[in-house]
């Protein structure tokens, strides 16, 4: 594939990389690798299941991606201009009846309280809660073309922030936005997670106060440079295990041994990461492996489809699979419009 169709499909190819594994995933969670052997068979054969529903992963991601493009329609992306559609595209989730995929208690107890129109998004939001909820929907902040290195950061805290006001899930958040956006660059694999660790160094001490108002006062913090920071050091030390695990572990073992089990959302970037670059090249094969693992499999994988579609395109995927699954046409659409 040559560079200029990778930058034309790869928002196509991440969206719907997102869906496929969360869709691959979603059966095996909950269950241990041995469980999944003994059902499913070879972990490098897994096929996707025939009717290829998707969890509230897909759901949220589609409802930030709406809330996204409703911003971007009405002028520069900027956070009193985001965090009203967004907010309003969460709430619609929540009361939609299609939200029957055991999604996560944060998002479910954070958007009941987004109903109230005249509260603050800051009261409504989970401080001490940093799951991988916050960013296994945050793809389309890394997809999205011409936003500022400052853009892309505040909005993918803040779409964290609504729900998860952990300092960890923010700076978790930002990283695999940034991540993403890495790769729909063309980065090479090989030096990304270094990439990754250096912006969390970068960035340790900045809290986006245009972006998160007084979030950090519904913490114990001292000082909202003193909040963020918790949150990149805990990434910090995470990609310092991704970074020996890349070189150290065996595609045969179950990667959340090395990274742990994805419920939290830097261990989910962390995990969906490993399993990428286990098989860069390979996006199936990454795909198959995220969805073996004995941790939050959906989420793993979805983060795993990300990466590898936002690298590789949308021809990354199987083309009858890419047919069947859930949501495809607004994947479809929406990865479109951000290609063109």
């Amino acid at each position: 594939m040559t560079s200029t169709a990778l930058a034309r499909s790869a928002a196509t190819g991440s969206l719907l990389g997102l869906a496929l594994g969360d869709a691959l995933g979603h059966p095996t969670e909950f269950s241990d690798v041995a469980s999944i052997l003994a059902t499913y068979g070879p972990w490098r054969e897994m096929e996707l299941p025939r009717r290829a529903l998707v969890t509230d992963d897909t759901q949220m991601t589609l409802a930030l991606g709406r809330g996204l493009r409703t911003a971007m329609d009405r002028g520069v992306l900027a956070p009193q201009r985001m965090e009203r559609p967004v907010r309003e595209e969460f709430v619609d989730w929540y009361r939609s009846p299609d939200n029957n995929r055991a999604p996560g208690q944060t998002c479910l107890v954070a958007c009941n309280l987004l109903k109230d129109e005249s509260r603050a998004w800051q009261d409504a939001s989970r401080i001490g809660s940093k799951g991988c909820g916050a960013n296994m929907r945050v793809a389309p902040v890394g997809l999205v073309p011409g936003l500022s290195d400052e853009q892309r950061a505040g909005a993918a805290q803040l779409q964290a922030a609504l729900t998860h006001g952990h300092p960890t899930a923010l700076a978790a958040s930002d990283l695999t936005a940034h991540a993403i956006r890495l790769l729909v660059r063309g980065a090479d694999p090989t030096g990304l997670v270094g990439l990754l660790r250096s912006y969390a160094y970068e960035n340790r001490s900045r809290y986006h106060e245009r972006w998160l108002g007084d979030l950090w006062t519904r913490a114990q913090d001292p000082t909202p440079e003193h909040f963020i920071a918790r949150g990149w050091d805990e990434c910090m030390e995470i990609l310092e295990r991704l970074e020996a695990a890349v070189r150290t572990v065996s595609p045969e073992t179950d990667p959340c041994l090395a990274t742990g089990e994805g419920w939290i959302a830097e261990e989910a970037l962390a995990t969906g990461l490993l399993c990428f670059l286990l098989f860069p090249d390979e996006p199936v094969t990454a795909l198959r492996r995220a969805a073996c693992t004995s941790g939050d499999s959906d989420s793993i994988a979805c983060l795993t489809g990300a990466f590898a579609g936002a690298r590789l395109g949308a021809e990354a995927w199987p083309r009858e699979w890419a047919d069947r699954i859930e949501y495809g046409g607004e994947l479809q659409t929406l990865g479109a419009l951000w290609d063109a």
